[in-house]
């Protein structure tokens, strides 16, 4: 992730043609040595010993955080308290009382701050909520959404992925899909939710939090939905995908087919009922700064 970040803050300016030009100032790690590899390979312009000596550098003007998440609270807090705004990717922290001292830290620092939930800005679902926003489906009647991928299958493991409960499915995976839940349907007033761990050793190593979680959810709307998300989903690479059910039509959505959603609706004419695939392109959302032609897809 902090060679994603690198890259996009590297290109931001030239894909958005903003009058600011993101500087790469410096970059921390783990240790001295691998900061100064990224600091070379990701174009910064110079290593921080460590991530203290990065956040109070008075060059630095805004922090990102893609560390392990056992150390965002910290970061967050010390940068916001040197009003420099905070961009920390997901979760947040290692639990909610982690999660709600960054949030009030942010709120009394009043400095911009964001969590890196970036699946919910691609072109296609920045549309369907444009849909929604129009009633486009109607009475929305029904919500399910998956994030479902095979990664953790493989018998080779990282050790860090098989313990902590920020580690396991409902910490990585899970915390995209219900994003999707909330800004696609709104706040959640009831939950019912099982965690399941399937391998319970992976290399010869226990593994102590979930593969895989299932959540009955209704709306503060009063919609019922299904959130479920599993790193151990054979055949899923990238398996966000999305189905909202109206009383007009209804909406399918799968991150593996970014670039496009399918609209089916109630009222269309006899013999042409039937889920219809709408590519994106310069027309939708923030699709026109990555490409200017229809389905050749933002990448």
């Amino acid at each position: 992730m902090g060679k994603a970040h690198s890259a996009a803050f590297a290109s931001v300016g030239t894909v958005f043609e903003t009058r600011l030009k993101p500087r790469l100032v410096s970059i921390a790690a783990s240790s001295p040595e691998s900061a100064d590899r990224y600091a070379s390979a990701f174009g910064f312009e110079r290593a921080a010993p460590d991530w203290r000596a990065l956040v109070e550098d008075p060059g630095v003007e805004a922090v990102v955080i893609a560390s392990p998440q056992s150390t965002h609270r910290d970061i967050a807090l010390a940068a916001m308290a040197l009003g420099k705004p905070v961009l920390c990717e997901k979760p947040m922290g290692l639990d909610v009382a982690e999660a709600r001292a960054m949030v009030e830290a942010a709120k009394a620092a009043g400095v911009a701050n964001m969590v890196a939930y970036n699946y919910i800005r691609t072109p296609a679902s920045q549309y369907v909520r444009q849909l929604l926003a129009e009633g486009v489906i109607g009475r929305i009647t029904q919500f399910r959404c998956t994030h479902d991928e095979d990664f953790h299958i493989a018998q080779k493991t990282p050790a860090w992925r098989c313990e902590g409960d920020a580690n396991g499915c409902l910490g990585d995976l899970a915390p995209h899909a219900i994003n999707a839940a909330l800004a696609l349907m709104g706040p959640i007033a009831e939950l019912s939710a099982v965690i399941e761990t399937v391998y319970p050793e992976r290399n010869g190593i226990p593994v102590t939090n979930d593969d895989q979680v299932q959540m009955m959810v209704r709306f503060d709307s009063g919609v019922m939905g299904h959130i479920a998300s599993s790193r151990v989903a054979t055949g899923r690479k990238m398996g966000y995908a999305y189905e909202i059910t109206g009383t007009e039509g209804a909406i399918r959505f799968d991150q593996e087919d970014q670039n496009a959603i399918w609209l089916y609706r109630k009222d269309d004419a006899a013999g042409q009922k039937g889920f219809r695939k709408i590519l994106t392109g310069p027309d939708h959302p923030d699709y026109l700064p990555f490409c200017q032609g229809y389905g050749h897809g933002t990448g």
